[in-house]
């Protein structure tokens, strides 16, 4: 048996699904790390409506690999897609320039079937080539947030998709990624509506994940999107006054550019729609996402730059 056919083997209690979309050779590279790793997980990947060739790569590389041709750009749905046909317990995401580390997805998977009331598990992560630590994995090892005494780790109130897996059940009854906010930012969202359900989120050291950023990245589209998401989600989500707190603040020290303007002009367009779909969380789980604010606020993910 080839490292690929084992990769798709039974008895995996994690899947990985990957989005992607003109990256082939970074995508190919990372399904040939997935093939070889020792969990053996079914690996899905959705190509989101990829112009370079990207899927009849996969087709003819990976062909045990389960693909997804897009008819368009879904961004973040994408991985609701792929989540419809997974058959674990567990998933696990990745993005085309990340892999998990071999006994990664295992470790995972033994921290969620010990701990019936973990969501989810997000994990170290180290950029490459040189192996470094993500500047991310202080803020999540540092949380502020306190859990249970049974938690495996520091307690979170949001994650990394591309780092994180997640109790397969719990993702589909918390309704997947929003197709409203597509991509960018668009865990916090699902995060605090798994919390709602009762669901804890934690760093787990042991679990490791490789990233190699893509140089194919749109920095200002993606910083207008983050911008616009991190907006409806205070809508969407907090009490008046945390939402006012949160829109005043961006306000104020946000670059006072035209992807800033855009990005308030697109949050303004969609307030109908969000006020219709506002959902106010309970008091409990605004307590947490209070105590991420100052975090949250200092954090360098959070500049809203590029």
């Amino acid at each position: 048996m080839t490292s690929a056919e084992a990769a798709a083997g039974d008895g995996a209690r994690v899947s990985v699904v990957v989005i992607t979309r003109n990256r082939r050779e970074e995508l190919l590279h990372t399904l040939g790390r997935l093939a070889d790793l020792p969990d053996r997980p079914p690996v899905f990947v959705t190509d989101n409506a990829s112009t370079d060739g990207t899927p009849e790569a996969v087709a003819r590389h990976h062909p045990w690999v389960r693909l997804l041709r897009a008819e368009r750009n879904l961004g973040a749905v994408g991985r609701n897609a792929a989540v419809r046909l997974v058959r674990t317990p567990y998933v696990a995401f990745c993005d085309d320039d990340s892999w998990w580390a071999p006994g990664a997805l295992t470790a995972a998977a033994d921290l969620l079937d010990a701990h019936p009331g973990l969501g989810a598990v997000t994990g170290r992560i180290l950029v490459e080539p040189g192996g470094t630590e993500d500047p991310i994995v202080a803020e999540l090892r540092d949380s502020p947030l306190t859990g249970p005494d049974w938690l495996p780790g520091p307690a979170l109130g949001s994650f990394l998709a591309a780092a994180t897996v997640l109790r397969t059940r719990a993702f589909r009854a918390a309704g997947g990624f929003s197709p409203r906010l597509w991509l960018g930012g668009e865990e916090e969202l699902l995060a605090t509506d798994l919390m709602t359900r009762g669901w804890w989120l934690s760093y787990a050291p042991e679990v490791t994940v490789h990233h190699a950023p893509s140089a194919a990245r749109d920095a200002t589209g993606r910083r207008v999107v983050g911008l616009r998401n991190t907006l409806w989600f205070g809508w969407l989500r907090r009490p008046l006054p945390a939402a006012l707190d949160r829109t005043w603040h961006l306000a104020r020290t946000v670059p006072r550019d035209a992807a800033s303007l855009r990005a308030f002009g697109q949050a303004l367009a969609g307030l109908p729609w969000v006020l219709r779909e506002r959902a106010v969380v309970p008091p409990a789980v605004e307590e947490r996402l209070r105590t991420l604010d100052a975090a949250q606020r200092a954090s360098a993910a959070r500049r809203y730059v590029g």
